[in-house]
């Protein structure tokens, strides 16, 4: 038996080792790639996109992939924070949106889940279900809608016919409501017994209790506001007021280089925010599935 548990076990840590190697594998090669010089570069992808060369009977290989620089170079660096100001702008449009919108809904879902979770109020479990019809449906079918109300309101080509949205989306009220859920009813009513009204209970009692929730939170409305495409690619048209995300498909072949080094900066930030945040995430996550 003890044979059979030794080789489950090593089995399952080998398959989770591939399945880590395969998912760090291309991060790997992003980030030397970004120390390699453009004209090594070059000379490893130069055939990309290019038709098969025949030579000497032989095919032309197209891609050499390759670990370790022959230079190091931070030239490519260089070329995106101080030579190319679109990045700089796009950056700050990345940052300022995912800023705002994280703030705002984080306020919203949580005021929103504490009146769903422990709030007494008739119809509460039904006006629940209708609210979060809106997180089932995906984004394609709302578009017009959304579409047709920022163009009506003047929001086109603004951030707000991004934020907004962003703002008062339903998977947050979702996520938080059922980490609250798994707070006991009794704190509720032992402060109401103390003569503490809701919104004292809210900010001295639940909400210090939800900062895994909260956490775990930001670090999923990060990593998915920040590499929106569709929403800015309909309602920006000006490139100037666009997010980062939409950055790195328009780099010239020419420029290859560069969008290793654009891709390693636009990866930094959410790398960083969950090393910091892991702990509280975890967590969170555990803790939202929990019913009470």
């Amino acid at each position: 038996m003890k044979n059979r548990g030794f080789i489950r076990n090593l089995s399952v840590t080998l398959v989770m080792a591939c399945i880590g190697i395969i998912m760090l594998f291309p991060i790997v090669i992003t980030f030397t790639n970004s120390l390699m010089t453009e004209h090594e570069i070059r000379g490893n992808y130069g055939l990309v996109g290019q038709m098969p060369v025949v030579t000497q009977g032989e095919p032309a290989v197209f891609v050499n992939l390759k670990l370790i620089p022959d230079w190091l170079s931070f030239e490519q660096y260089g070329s995106v924070l101080l030579e190319t100001p679109t990045y700089l702008f796009m950056l700050w449009n990345s940052v300022a949106m995912v800023v705002a919108i994280i703030a705002g809904q984080t306020v919203v879902s949580a005021l929103a889940a504490y009146s769903f979770a422990k709030l007494r109020f008739k119809g509460r479990e039904g006006w629940f279900r209708v609210y979060l019809l809106t997180m089932l449906m995906p984004f394609q079918v709302t578009l017009v809608p959304n579409y047709i109300i920022a163009d009506k309101l003047g929001l086109m080509n603004t951030a707000s016919a991004i934020i907004l949205p962003g703002i008062f989306a339903a998977f947050g009220v979702f996520m938080l409501r059922q980490f609250m859920l798994s707070i006991p009813y009794a704190l509720v009513e032992a402060a109401q017994m103390d003569g503490a009204g809701h919104y004292r209970i809210f900010y001295q009692i639940m909400l210090p209790l939800m900062k895994p929730g909260i956490a775990a939170l930001i670090v999923l409305l990060f990593v998915d506001y920040w590499n929106m495409v569709e929403q800015p690619l309909i309602f920006l048209e000006e490139a100037f007021k666009q997010p980062l995300s939409l950055y790195l498909s328009r780099i010239h072949k020419e420029a290859q280089g560069i969008g290793f080094a654009a891709s390693m900066i636009y990866m930094t930030p959410m790398v960083l925010l969950f090393l910091y945040a892991e702990s509280y995430f975890i967590e969170g996550i555990q803790m939202s599935g929990i019913k009470g």
